[in-house]
């Protein structure tokens, strides 16, 4: 049984998110305050977060931060802010998608449900595939890592799915539009502005120079290409 954990504040939106979980076979704890939630988060073996960024005594942002330190488990925002730049700075933070409230039970189940499922295709069958080596970047598929120049970078679970995809299509200009519908549209509402804060917080994670970047390149007008030359 997949358990979630579920930090938020409100208990009747707690135990609404728990009680839908529970009727559809998972295994959903509460935290009702974020420095609470944080330890079950960073001590327990959970396979999704669910998390409100305004919470007592450490709020979400955070939150999410001290997670991506240790894990790559998805994590989905749940919050009543539903401004843009929140929910960039969450998914900048590391979040895996972002609901607004007021939200349907059932469509939190669903984006559950599909986290869980694409987050068991990576660790499985993106294991199966060889060491991914370009110049001085290393994707050991096996265990799940990259290596620039010897050094380990953490990546979140979307980060990392995004640079397998496109380091194993090397030189070849994929959309935004193709980027999204590949590794977005089952699970995220949003639209593809999110694949250009992905490939940028990816940039700053691996690339010597963001701002002119090895790797990940822009082609303007047309998409974004891993260049392996």
């Amino acid at each position: 049984m997949k358990r979630i954990l579920i930090i938020e504040d409100d208990q009747d939106i707690a135990e609404l998110e728990r009680d839908y979980l529970q009727l559809n076979g998972y295994k959903a704890d509460i935290a009702g305050d974020g420095l609470q939630g944080l330890k079950k988060a960073v001590s327990g073996m959970y396979d999704v977060v669910v998390v409100d960024l305004m919470l007592p005594n450490k709020d979400g942002y955070e939150i999410i931060k001290e997670i991506r330190k240790t894990k790559e488990i998805p994590i989905i925002v749940v919050s009543a802010k539903n401004e843009d730049i929140d929910k960039i700075r969450g998914l900048d933070f590391g979040a895996d998608d972002y609901l607004t409230k007021p939200f349907s039970p059932a469509e939190l189940t669903a984006r559950v449900k599909a986290h869980v499922k694409r987050y068991e295709r990576l660790k499985g069958h993106i294991a199966t595939l060889e060491v991914i080596h370009h110049r001085g970047l290393e994707i050991s598929t096996a265990s799940h890592k990259v290596f620039v120049n010897g050094k380990e970078i953490q990546l979140t679970t979307k980060e990392y799915e995004l640079l397998v995809f496109l380091a194993s299509n090397p030189n070849i200009v994929f959309s935004k539009e193709h980027i999204f519908n590949r590794l977005w549209m089952d699970d995220y509402s949003g639209d593809t502005a999110t694949v250009a804060v992905h490939i940028q917080k990816i940039r700053k994670k691996v690339e010597k120079d963001p701002s002119s970047p090895e790797y990940i390149e822009t082609i303007w007008g047309a998409g974004y290409r891993f260049n392996s030359v």
